[in-house]
């Protein structure tokens, strides 16, 4: 008897359609909560922008308070400290720029939403984010959880990514970041339990933080950390460069190497409609 080999139509290949299904569900969510909440998504943006910051103040301790013990080791701790900061903005449903460049992407993809709408919604989430990281840092001001060890190593940090950097280097390591977080992502909205969903969002962290990645949004929290607790020593042009290129670098690592990748491995542009 002989057995048949089943034919195979083109959905076949679709193997994460159910992903694409729940990123344009949140896709209308988020663009529905941006139109008629904008005071909520607003104070999602400036929760995530507070998360990140909040994160980067407990790495920059670990990296101070565990000084001494090899650099990788302390490395590898900090990225991980620093990982809860997605996982908590994730699971939350907190508005984070980066993330939502693969998510807007697979909507512009996929014609259900406009151009104009992504990028104001990218607007938006970036200020918010931001107002986080200046929220943050400002409390910090009034303590002394900022040692001055820590204030050193910020400013070691910002001065290895603005002056010492180029904006080729920083718009590939901005390609890199985005895309080992949103693959982590992606990863985790396969994943029913919370556990699991934790362990792929943080894992993608940690492999940009680690690797000294450039994050538009972590970044712009370090230089809200600067003008508290170091202003003179930032470099206005520079800083400026690290923004526009890692903003570049992390769309283009998430929004197209991950978002519009998946989104044309798994449908049709006509596949969906509004």
């Amino acid at each position: 008897m002989e057995n048949k080999i089943p034919v195979k139509t083109v959905e076949d290949t679709f193997t994460n359609i159910d992903n694409i299904h729940d990123i344009l569900n949140q896709v209308a969510t988020k663009e529905t909560s941006a139109d008629r909440s904008l005071g909520r998504f607003m104070l999602k943006s400036i929760m995530a922008g507070v998360l990140l910051a909040i994160m980067t103040v407990f790495m920059l301790a670990i990296k101070t308070q565990f000084d001494g013990v090899n650099h990788g080791v302390i490395n590898l701790m900090g990225a991980a400290a620093f990982s809860i900061a997605l996982v908590m903005i994730v699971l939350t449903k907190a508005e984070l720029l980066t993330s939502n460049f693969m998510f807007f992407t697979v909507g512009l993809y996929y014609r259900t939403i406009s151009l104009s709408k992504a990028a104001k919604i990218f607007l938006l989430c970036f200020i918010g984010n931001i107002i986080g990281g200046f929220i943050l840092f400002g409390l910090m001001k009034g303590t002394n959880v900022m040692t001055p060890e820590m204030v050193g190593a910020l400013t070691k940090s910002v001065a290895s990514k603005t002056v010492e950097s180029t904006w080729l280097a920083i718009m590939i390591k901005g390609i890199f970041a985005n895309f080992f977080i949103n693959m982590g992502i992606f990863l985790a909205i396969q994943c029913k339990e919370a556990l699991a969903k934790a362990f792929f969002i943080a894992l993608g962290v940690v492999i940009f933080v680690f690797m000294a990645f450039e994050h538009v949004v972590y970044n712009a929290g370090l230089f809200a950390g600067m003008m508290y607790y170091n202003i003179d020593a930032l470099s206005w042009l520079d800083v400026l460069k690290n923004l526009v290129f890692a903003f570049i670098g992390n769309y283009i690592g998430g929004g197209i190497f991950v978002g519009l990748v998946f989104a044309y491995l798994n449908g049709r542009r006509n596949d969906y409609t509004r």
